[in-house]
């Protein structure tokens, strides 16, 4: 085994957070902002990459720091270290609504591709870089672009999912068509593209975008039900312009801008 081997436990329903136990000396790396709590001895440092122990060297750890880059994420994580002498525990908190997701890569044939924000902590010897796409339509209309992020090793990964989660497990050729921002990951042997939708009704007044996900098995998926940026939408929708608050489900929500000017008359 390459990466550490850790156990867990994953808390609550809506807003889920893992608690890692460690032995001593065995670490786990997360990102920035999911940490939640950790024993007294246990060492926090911040990294610079991944902490993957693939490639030590000064030129082997910038170019794992300027693959995080690319994907959107710090070019440092943090390292949490046991460094007394019995079990220790430390715990990292969902971002938003939803549902930690565990990834066993040495059942996965040591990969796994996800949404580049998906990522919340791995054992440390994980490496987390990126996944790029070498088809045209994907990139441009993805909704991730060229760029997903992959988890390589043989330990324990988890990664978040916002709403609910869906797992599918697909036959060899099997199709599933899916919202692009909806997908959380998938295993490798799954083949990923873009689709256009198609017909004018569709494209202009079927607000569902242009494109969907196509996923060919075998291989197994994970959906999620409320992506980030699907939230972010409506809580962006839903505030009052100007400041102006006319109380949720009333009619001068509509009305008082009209009468009131907002809407330009």
């Amino acid at each position: 085994m390459n990466a550490h081997e850790i156990d867990y436990e994953i808390h609550g329903e809506e807003m889920q957070y893992v608690e890692i136990e460690l032995d001593p000396q065995e670490a786990v790396v997360a990102e920035a902002g999911s940490f939640m709590m950790m024993d007294s001895d246990i060492k926090m440092n911040t990294i610079f990459g991944d902490g993957s122990n693939q490639d030590n060297s000064v030129l082997g750890k910038i170019f794992s720091a300027g693959k995080r880059m690319l994907t959107g994420e710090s070019l440092f994580m943090t390292a949490f270290l046991n460094i007394g002498q019995g079990k220790k525990q430390v715990s990292f908190a969902s971002p938003y609504p939803g549902k930690i997701l565990p990834v066993d890569l040495s059942e996965q044939n040591g990969k796994f591709i996800c949404q580049k924000d998906a990522f919340l902590c791995a054992a440390k010897g994980v490496s987390v870089g990126i996944e790029f796409s070498k088809k045209l339509g994907r990139g441009l209309f993805g909704g991730e672009g060229f760029i997903m992020q992959k988890l390589e090793g043989d330990g324990m990964a988890f990664i978040h999912a916002g709403g609910t989660l869906a797992k599918k497990e697909l036959r060899s050729g099997e199709v599933l068509k899916v919202d692009t921002g909806c997908i959380v990951g998938f295993s490798q042997t799954v083949d990923y593209d873009i689709e256009f939708i198609g017909g004018i009704k569709n494209t202009v007044f079927g607000g569902e975008g242009l494109f969907f996900a196509t996923l060919r098995g075998p291989g197994t998926v994970y959906i999620q039900s409320l992506p980030f940026s699907r939230l972010a939408g409506r809580v962006l929708a839903s505030i009052p312009r100007g400041g102006k608050d006319k109380g949720e489900g009333s009619i001068l929500g509509t009305l008082g801008d009209i009468v009131g000017g907002d809407r330009g008359f």
